[in-house]
């Protein structure tokens, strides 16, 4: 820090975060004068304007080394504020392979200098919360997509609180969250539906990530991801093949195979066959 680092820090508390950040994507050491008040200052993020603390979690996350970076943060004691849920996930099974699965790839998007969609990064970081309301509500009474749609937006207000969202991702998340559910059953028609919506591609790659962290069936997954990535006369022909199959691959009950009446012959023409 330039003067005194306690001076600079009230001056702008975010500076603690950046200097984290610089620390850890430089694999470089913080200067003891400047790592000293970091943990005792720490609470002079809750001063930080929430759009400033959304566009300072961005960076840290996107940095090629987030989850380094999160793991300063809970080390200096900078965490708290940022993400209310995160120690909570992070703690609890299955949630830190998760978010660990989620931010590796997000690294290496960065380093291989691909775009990373803030909705989809948020999306992961929150989903094993989102999941865990999903399945209470459910214990409750309460039905499936409205459960999940009540889940979704219990933690996004607690999050609203802290961090400024935008709409635009908010909405974003929403849609890759909603569509998870509609993977489980492979139904001709919802298939169409489901291509359509303009998430499509984001909620097949976020379906990858719960495949890899053994949340969703790995083969299936694939079926989606085959689907998203073929043409159009592609996806004809695999939406057209699961009505050949049995109720259990599909996920849903197999049509039956109509046959359509020959028209009835004229006076001197054979009877014509049935068309299968």
């Amino acid at each position: 820090m330039i003067g005194d680092p306690r001076t600079r820090y009230r001056e702008d508390p975010v500076r603690m975060l950046r200097a984290v950040r610089f620390a850890v994507k430089l694999n470089g050491k913080i200067d003891p004068a400047s790592q000293e008040p970091l943990q005792s200052m720490a609470d002079l993020i809750e001063n930080v304007p929430a759009s400033r603390l959304f566009d300072e979690m961005l960076k840290l996350l996107t940095c090629g080394h987030a989850m380094d970076c999160l793991q300063r943060l809970r080390q200096d004691g900078l965490h708290q504020g940022m993400l209310p849920l995160l120690d909570v996930v992070l703690e609890q099974p299955g949630g830190e392979a998760f978010i660990e699965l989620a931010l590796d790839r997000t690294d290496h998007r960065v380093r291989a200098g691909k775009t990373v969609s803030p909705s989809f990064l948020f999306a992961a970081l929150l989903w094993h919360q989102v999941e865990l309301r999903w399945q209470q509500l459910l214990a409750q009474g309460e039905t499936g997509i409205p459960a999940l749609m009540q889940a979704a937006d219990s933690v996004l207000d607690e999050q609203t609180e802290k961090l400024a969202i935008q709409k635009r991702f908010s909405a974003d998340m929403r849609e890759i969250w909603f569509m998870q559910p509609r993977f489980d059953r492979r139904l001709p028609k919802s298939i169409w539906r489901m291509i359509e919506q303009p998430r499509f591609r984001a909620a097949v790659d976020f379906l990858q990530l719960r495949a890899a962290a053994g949340a969703f069936d790995s083969v299936l997954a694939q079926w989606w991801m085959d689907l998203a990535n073929a043409d159009d006369s592609g996806k004809a022909d695999m939406i057209e093949e699961l009505n050949n199959l049995p109720r259990e691959g599909n996920g849903g009950a197999p049509r039956p195979r109509r046959r359509r009446r020959a028209p009835r012959p004229s006076e001197g023409q054979q009877d014509a066959p049935f068309v299968e």
